[in-house]
């Protein structure tokens, strides 16, 4: 029992300092509302499946100081992201911006299911089709292969 409630308590400190140090904030709560917010949409380039937000890679953390350098620099979200996506490239974006490149590859995947559809119906409708009924010498000759007459 006393080793769950100490594993939830190191579990609960863990958390609550995903962000970084509170001497690291900014001294204007509007604009570190702004980086807290762009941490959201960064992605940790280490852990590659969360945000630098959530993140306590070390590189999570300069990314955490860069974006609140831009931030305290007067800097638009928008140009944040552009610097990021310059330097790091989209992927460090967790919402990719729609661009045809990225585009191809969602629907990509849509469109082989469609296909692979299209492909399964034709098949389907040509099984269905009847074959034409056998001519009178062709039933002949069918009879005295299986040993019939008729």
């Amino acid at each position: 029992m006393r080793a769950r409630l100490l594993a939830a308590a190191f579990a609960a400190l863990v958390v609550c300092t995903g962000a970084g140090s509170p001497t690291d904030a900014l001294p204007d709560a509007q604009q570190e509302a702004r980086a807290r917010s762009m941490f959201r949409q960064v992605r940790c380039l280490v852990c590659q499946n969360e945000s630098i937000d959530d993140s306590e890679a070390p590189l999570a953390g300069d990314l955490r100081k860069i974006v609140r350098q831009e931030v305290a620099a007067g800097k638009s979200d928008e140009e944040i992201k552009r610097f990021l996506t310059d330097r790091y490239g989209e992927f460090v974006l967790l919402k990719p911006s729609f661009k045809l490149g990225n585009a191809i590859l969602w629907v990509t995947p849509f469109a082989i299911v469609g296909l692979g559809a299209a492909g399964l119906l034709l098949v389907g409708r040509r099984r269905r089709e009847e074959t034409a009924p056998l001519d009178a010498e062709e039933q002949k000759k069918l009879d005295a292969l299986s040993g019939e007459t008729r």
